[in-house]
């Protein structure tokens, strides 16, 4: 009976502190960071230091969203602007299609219905949310020469002001959240969930479960009752591939309250394969905030992307 107790203490001794829980779960530090285990993470001998330096340097979400830029896809897009009751002020519901030729990529309307006040003048959008959605979802023109490369395709707000640096820095926000982002006024800091500086603030827990026939490790963090004004990212849920360590799926809450601006936004992605590329099948946005000189916006989103198609990319 000592011979398979043995490598278990030893993993217990490179994992760090453990107390039991009452419901057979178990916690551990690593680094600065307590992390309950689920008893079957723990009977599966998870590498944990090892598993959150991959979520820490994880590309595969980003990934998953560059390798929009190079495949072909059908997405119907769902965007409603709310009024402060709920009822509907403006919405956009569409069919649109990206076709990938030679190296370039275009996106075709194929059905558009819009209600309210959801553009003004020549097809401009009236709210900063759709805007935001279009930058993210939608070609304008012909666009050439992209690639899915993670390496060199990191945000940057330079030489960006108004508009533009909004986008980027929503972008960063959204492809990156958990990851240090500089350039956003009172929160840069805030944001680098997985640091040990942010670890009194969440707790960190770690699960396994089928997610959408996949099984998958599910990483959890909540801040804590007491903390929110200390965190950006108040809950983030990861699903990641128990193989691969790819994202299947995430669920997170965003919100900071700047005085000059405010936001508080929940957002679910799924993703599915097509051949070897990973890539989002399912966008949900909720989101609410202000800006000052702007008025509040109240929008949802959601984006449902199918009809893969090939196109020149490196893998």
């Amino acid at each position: 009976m000592i011979k398979p107790i043995v490598p278990f203490f030893i993993y217990i001794i490179f994992c760090g502190h453990i107390s039991a829980q009452n419901n057979n779960d178990t916690a551990i530090m690593v680094g600065k960071k307590i992390i309950t285990l689920s008893e079957v993470v723990l009977n599966n001998k998870l590498n944990v230091p090892g598993f959150i330096d991959r979520i820490k340097n994880d590309t595969t979400f980003y990934k998953a969203f560059l390798n929009l830029h190079v495949l072909g896809y059908t997405a119907i897009n769902d965007v409603r602007m709310l009024r402060k009751n709920g009822s509907s002020q403006a919405s956009c519901f569409s069919k649109t299609k990206q076709v990938v030729e030679h190296n370039c990529r275009r996106m075709e309307v194929l059905e558009e219905q819009v209600a309210g006040d959801y553009y003004v003048g020549d097809h401009q959008y009236n709210y900063y949310t759709a805007q935001m959605y279009a930058s993210l979802f939608f070609a304008t023109g012909t666009i050439c020469g992209e690639n899915n490369i993670v390496a060199g395709s990191q945000f940057s707000l330079e030489g960006k002001s108004g508009i533009e640096k909004h986008k980027e820095q929503l972008k960063m926000l959204f492809f990156n959240p958990g990851k240090r982002i500089k350039g956003l006024p009172f929160i840069s800091g805030k944001t680098a969930i997985y640091d040990d500086d942010m670890s009194d603030i969440y707790d960190m827990s770690i699960d396994m479960d089928d997610y959408n026939k996949t099984s998958c490790y599910i990483f959890t963090q909540k801040v804590k009752s007491g903390q929110e004004g200390r965190a950006v990212v108040d809950e983030m849920t990861t699903w990641f591939n128990d193989k691969t360590f790819e994202v299947v799926a995430r669920n997170y809450s965003l919100s900071y309250d700047a005085g000059v601006y405010d936001f508080k936004v929940k957002m679910e992605v799924q993703m599915t394969h097509f051949g070897n590329y990973l890539v989002p099948s399912l966008i949900r946005y909720n989101g609410n905030w202000k800006a000052v000189f702007k008025k509040r916006e109240r929008g949802v989103f959601t984006a449902t992307l199918f009809d893969f198609a090939p196109g020149h990319a490196t893998h």
